[in-house]
This record gives structure tokens, C-alpha cells and sequence, in this order.
């Protein structure tokens, strides 16, 4: 297995995932992970149910501890810091199942999701604002004022990812931002994935259940299974090969 900081071609990394162990009450679920993510790029995780994609994302945002190996933040290990502190250094994670609160509105939940920012902005000068959120999530601008319980799967979703954009993130993680949502409207979501890399400069992993989709919008996608890396290489070369899929979706090793 290369080392993740070799996995970008060279370029310094946002993320560095090293010999990464993880799990749940000293049980691993990923072991001797590495992966990598580029500054401004967009990588794909992928992998059949129950391959560990969740808890990958989950030990990286700090909400686990792992239980072995390195996570490098811009070159800083972060292994085992709180969520709340990556937090405030610039990542953000969408998480699976949005984790929204129904009874307050859209404007409500970027307001609060950006502390008192001054007028026409979410958060201050360091925050995006209101009207770089709705060029970018266009959906949101019609339902500001709606509460969250009422909104649509896909608007939901819009939101979850408009909350985290907030603050400019760094890094930024998603996790199933398909889940539930029908084809049609994933086809419109996961491309804001990209305009986030490319307007924003922000460095994105995202785990994907839409194979061919995901690969269409990353530049790099690393296949996970039973718990471990069995393929990875650029998203054009991926989307060519048929072992792929076998990987993705029985959880067989690709040759």
C-alpha cells in the first residue's frame, strides 16, 4: 500500500490518513487505512454496506478515537482531538441522516450554524454569505423561512450541506449525501460537491453509494472493503473498469 501522502500525485495534502485503525470499543471495523486528500480536491470513498465508509469518516471528524495510526490536518496529526475543536479549524462534516432540527427554519439553521454574523451574512467575515449559500444551493432560496420537518429529502439535504459551508471549511466530509433521495435529484446534488472545490477551495471526501455518479464529479476514489483499501486510482481511470463495480457492490477485491 502507497503512502497516503504519496496518493495525490505529489501535491501537499489536505488530509493524510495513515495506517488508520478504527472501530468501536477497541474492536477494528477499518484497519491499516491510508488515504488522501489534496488541497481543492474532490475524492470519492466507496464501498459496499457495512465496509466501514461511515466510521472512516466519523474517526477523521473526531467523533471516535482510533485505535491506532495518524490523521494529518494540513500536515498536523489530529488523531483523537475532539470534534469541536477540528471544528473550529476549518472541518466540517455532513453526516449520515443530515441531522437537522426540525422545528427551525433554513435561515435559522445557517444563522445558528454561523453565530452572530453581521447583516446579509451567516457568520461574519470569515463565513460565507447568505447570497454565496443560495448561488450555490439556488433550492434554498425559496424556502428561508420554512422549517426543516416540512422541507423535501432533497432540500433537506441542501441545507445539511449549506450549514456546513458556512464557516469556509477547509475539509469538508459527507456521508451518504444521496441516502433516500431519488436518482433525479442526486444527479443535481452531488455536482455542488465540485463548485464547492472549485469556488470555495475547499478539499472534500465524500462516501457514495452512486458509483458512477461519484466518480463522474471526484478526481480520485478509493475502493473500500471488508474494512480495507482494495482499490484506488483516479476517478477517469476507475470509471473504466468493470472490477469496480464487483468491489463496490459484492465486496470483492478487484484485480
Amino acid at each position: 500500500m502507497p503512502e497516503a501522502a504519496r496518493s495525490t500525485g505529489g501535491q501537499e495534502t489536505a488530509l493524510a490518513v495513515s495506517e488508520l485503525s478504527a472501530g468501536y470499543q477497541g474492536i477494528p471495523v477499518v484497519r491499516e487505512l491510508n488515504l488522501a486528500v489534496g488541497h481543492g480536491e474532490v475524492v470519492a470513498l466507496l464501498g459496499p454496506n457495512g465496509a466501514g465508509k461511515t466510521t472512516t469518516l466519523e474517526t477523521i471528524a473526531g467523533l471516535h478515537r482510533p485505535i491506532s495510526g495518524t490523521i494529518k490536518v494540513s500536515g498536523r496529526d489530529v488523531a483523537g482531538t475532539a470534534a469541536h475543536v477540528l471544528a473550529r479549524r476549518g472541518m466540517a462534516l455532513v453526516p449520515e441522516g443530515r441531522a437537522l432540527f426540525p422545528g427551525l427554519t433554513v435561515r435559522e439553521h445557517l444563522r445558528l450554524a454561523g453565530g452572530r454574523g453581521g447583516r446579509g451574512s451567516v457568520g461574519g467575515n470569515s463565513r460565507a454569505s447568505e447570497r454565496e449559500l443560495l448561488e450555490m444551493l439556488p433550492e434554498l432560496a425559496k424556502c428561508l423561512d420554512r422549517k426543516a420537518g416540512l422541507l423535501s429529502g432533497g432540500e433537506q439535504q441542501m441545507l445539511a450541506v449549506g450549514r456546513a459551508l458556512v464557516t469556509r471549511p477547509s475539509l469538508l466530509l459527507v456521508d451518504e449525501m444521496s441516502l433516500g433521495l431519488a436518482p433525479v435529484i442526486v444527479e443535481r446534488l452531488l455536482p455542488i460537491l465540485r463548485r464547492v472545490a472549485g469556488e470555495l477551495g475547499t478539499s472534500v471526501l465524500f462516501v457514495e453509494q452512486h458509483v458512477a455518479l461519484a466518480l463522474q464529479i471526484a478526481d480520485r476514489a478509493y475502493i473500500l472493503t471488508h474494512g480495507q483499501i482494495s482499490l484506488e486510482g483516479p476517478a477517469a481511470r476507475l470509471r473504466e473498469s468493470r472490477e469496480l463495480l464487483a468491489a463496490s457492490y459484492l465486496g470483492e477485491t478487484a484485480a
